[in-house]
């Protein structure tokens, strides 16, 4: 075999992501795009990247998907024995704590970033960021992943205390479609999830449908609908 082709088989791969978590009065809502990057090849442009631990917390995904999705089957099923033993669901901090346990005793290993949210009776909606190295940082907004690197300065302009669940699933899908705009390593679809004392539910956003940002073209089927299109208007903040 080429050894530059094996060379290249053997180099590290990049993996790109989008995650979000946000709070709002009442619940949280998480968001992630749906690319599956291995360097330049795109191994799956449909997946979900928001995993359920137990009914009520959620987590998203980002990093090597095999890291991260092992890190979510062992809390998956710790928390199965913890509701077992208790008689009742675990709290979002609990299942947040488990995942930095995990994170941080592995951190040599492992190659994953994770956003840990969800509802419980005793402290509401909470998010956590769990980093590579396994840091748990509480936080009102966490953003991870290839794409989190767009999205910094847009956060501290749209976010705000209080937000409703409308306006919160607004800025989730809006600061996705941002992402998938500017970093090659996101794209797809959006997929989000709303989590509070009524339950969980989920929505899903095809690529079609998805605002536009400046100097993005629409999706066409031919060449000559692209050449004869008009220029999207920036979207407005």
């Amino acid at each position: 075999m080429d050894l530059n082709l094996m060379a290249d088989l053997n180099a590290p791969h990049s993996m790109g992501t989008t995650i979000i978590g946000v709070t709002y009065d009442g619940g949280v809502v998480l968001g992630a795009d749906s690319r599956t990057s291995t360097g330049m090849y795109v191994a799956n442009r449909a997946s979900d990247k928001i995993t359920e631990l137990t009914d009520n917390v959620y987590v998203c995904r980002s990093g090597s998907a095999a890291d991260s999705q092992i890190v979510s089957d062992y809390v998956r099923y710790f928390l199965h024995q913890h509701t077992i033993q208790l008689g009742q669901p675990a709290t979002v901090k609990v299942a947040a704590n488990l995942v930095r346990l995990i994170a941080y005793g592995n951190k040599n290993m492992l190659q994953t970033g994770l956003i840990v949210g969800g509802w419980d009776k005793y402290e509401g909606g909470k998010i956590y960021g769990v980093p590579l190295g396994g840091t748990l940082i509480e936080q009102p907004f966490a953003i991870g992943g290839s794409g989190s690197s767009y999205l910094y300065g847009f956060f501290d302009q749209a976010w705000k205390e209080g937000m409703t669940k409308e306006e919160a699933e607004q800025l989730v899908v809006k600061a996705v479609s941002l992402a998938i705009a500017r970093d090659g390593a996101s794209g797809g679809v959006v997929r989000t999830i709303t989590i509070n004392s009524e339950g969980v539910s989920r929505k899903f956003y095809p690529g079609d449908t998805l605002p536009l940002w400046h100097e993005e073209l629409e999706a066409h089927t031919s060449l000559l609908d692209i050449l004869n299109a008009p220029g999207p208007e920036p979207m407005n903040i």
